[in-house]
């Protein structure tokens, strides 16, 4: 995903502030699911849906305003009910900026718990067989 920093993005110090990295990274992760046959409706329809469980970040080098930035999201791994996307935020000059690890599940909408993963959120996911 492409995105320019705005002004809207950034706190008192003139760079991103540290919350904002999660709201783009979240939007990110949602075009993501979404092009791979997992938005909005088809969480609806399912009622299932993603679940962060934890997140680890670095901060590597500062985003300013104007700046464009790429997110690119890797799928990692899918162990029991418990997956993991690495996410990076690309500056034009090819250093990145910051990358967060994400633990995340499936989460069941009706009985309000973790669930196997589906073949469907493993497509989603960006989850492909070695084969």
């Amino acid at each position: 995903m492409r995105l320019k920093i705005l002004e809207t993005h950034l706190d008192f110090l003139g760079h991103v502030n540290n919350a904002t990295y999660l709201q783009l990274f979240e939007e990110a992760r949602w075009e993501f699911i979404t092009e791979r046959g997992f938005g909005y409706e088809h969480i609806q329809k399912s009622q299932t849906g993603p679940i962060i469980l934890s997140v680890e970040m670095k901060f590597l080098k500062e985003l300013r305003l104007r700046e464009d930035v790429v997110i690119v999201t890797e799928f990692l791994a899918y162990e029991g009910k418990i997956g993991k996307l690495l996410q990076k935020m690309i500056k034009p000059d090819g250093k990145i900026a910051c990358e967060a690890i994400f633990a995340f599940g499936l989460f069941d909408l009706q009985v309000r718990r973790l669930i196997e993963p589906t073949s469907e959120w493993l497509v989603a996911c960006g989850y492909s067989p070695k084969g």
